[in-house]
Formats: structure tokens, sequence, C-alpha cells
């Protein structure tokens, strides 16, 4: 480059003109002239390295290592599922038990002797029956009474009730101590929505606060249905109907 060359060239003149002066005083003092001075090549060196720009050093850090293959599947997340407190688990509804599909309300041929408007109650096929005039029968499931329980013949309906209180009879009293004397209607009672009293027997048509028992042997004699199935009956029948119990 031209500017490295003339400060090269006025470096070494300044070497020069200092030696000059240095010799001039030695011989006009008496001195003897000291050895000649060899410059070397790398004097003007400090000279350069003034007036070049430093440069920067730059300084590349190292990017973290991505892992690959199967130690990056199997590495540790930090990450943690959150698990159900116990008020969570204990608040979560229980399963609802169903009643069998085949005990819900439907419509049948009929062909048998009974006149329209009668019930008719097979206990061993847990059905009941109600006899219409076009040939045909509503039938629905029910619960009927367990061995020791069951019981037939005919008798009429004599009273009719909405949401029955209940009365527990002494014999079942004595069989189960817990039950209470008397339960006014409502959701909790065993007698359901309706009831239809059958004859002058403690026996009755009645609904039901555990759905899922219909199909089964499980009353101590009564006939038991689904509140929405003797609701629908109750509608349909009347004091007087008769009721065949097979």
């Amino acid at each position: 480059m031209a500017w490295y060359g003339r400060v090269t060239h006025l470096a070494v003149l300044a070497l020069a003109a200092t030696f000059a002066a240095s010799y001039a005083h030695a011989a006009n003092s008496g001195r003897a002239a000291p050895p000649p001075l060899v410059l070397s090549p790398n004097l003007t060196e400090p000279w350069l390295l003034q007036l070049q720009q430093p440069q920067q050093r730059v300084v590349r850090r190292a990017k973290p290592q991505r892992q690959r293959g199967f130690a990056s599947l199997f590495a540790p997340r930090n990450t943690t599922r959150a698990q159900p407190t116990q008020q969570q688990r204990a608040t979560r509804p229980a399963p609802q038990r169903q009643i069998a599909p085949q005990f819900l309300p439907t419509i049948v041929p009929y062909n048998g002797a009974h006149a329209p408007g009668t019930i008719v109650i097979n206990t061993n096929e847990r059905f009941l029956y109600l006899v219409q005039h076009d040939g045909t029968a509503r039938r629905y499931g029910v619960g009927v009474g367990k061995p020791g329980f069951e019981w037939g013949g005919t008798h009429k309906v004599t009273r009719k009730a909405e949401w029955p209180d209940w009365r527990p009879p002494a014999a079942m009293r004595k069989r189960r101590p817990e039950l209470p004397v008397f339960m006014a209607g409502g959701p909790d009672n065993p007698l359901g929505a309706r009831a239809l009293y059958l004859g002058s027997t403690l026996y009755r048509i009645h609904g039901s606060n555990q759905p899922w028992t219909i199909g089964h042997a499980v009353s101590s004699g009564c006939i038991r249905m689904r509140n929405e199935d003797v609701i629908d009956l109750y509608e349909r029948v009347g004091v007087g109907t008769k009721v065949h119990v097979i």
C-alpha cells in the first residue's frame, strides 16, 4: 500500500538523522566514534502496529447439542401430569345401573281370553300386560316377589294413590327391624310415584326408587314397576280394574 511505503521511508529518515546528530556530537567532543549502527528491518514494526486498526476478536458460543435418535426418545421431560385430588375422585358420579332392554314398555300381539282393560301379570316372565281393544297389549317389565313370597290369583283394584305413604306391616318390620313404622310419600319412598291397591290384600302394584330391580324377584310380594311406567299404567286404569296374577 502507498501509505505503508511512505511511513516506512519517514521512519528510516528519522532514525538516520538521529544517528548523524549523535555521531557529529561525538566527533566534536573528541570521543571515539561509536561502532556502526545496524538497523533491523523490524524497527519500523512498532510504528506500523500503532497505525493499524485493532482487529475485533470474534467469540463463538457453542450451541447446545440436540439429542437425536433413541436418546431423545427416552430422555426425561420436565412435565408432570396433574393427579386428581381425593376430593375430585370422591365427587365423580357413580355409574348408573340400567334396566335390561327387554323390560322396557312395548306393544305386543295378544290373543288371550281376557277382556280389554284387564291387567295380566306373568310372574315367571316378569311382565305385566294391559289388554287393549285391537288385539294387542301394552307390556311392562316388573319386579316380583322373591322366593317364598310368590302368590297368584284374581283381584280388583280397590284404591289408587299418588306418591303414597308407606306403613310396613308388622311381619315385615319383624324381619327387618331397621324399617320405619311410617314413611311419607316422596322420591325416597319404596312405593314410588303411584300405587294400585289389590283387593283386601297387602299387595299392590307400585313404583320403585330402585328401577334397576325391574325384571328380578326381590320384593315381599308386591309388583313393582319403574316410576314412569306405573304413572302411565295409573292413567289408563281405574278402580275396579280386574287383575290376574299367574
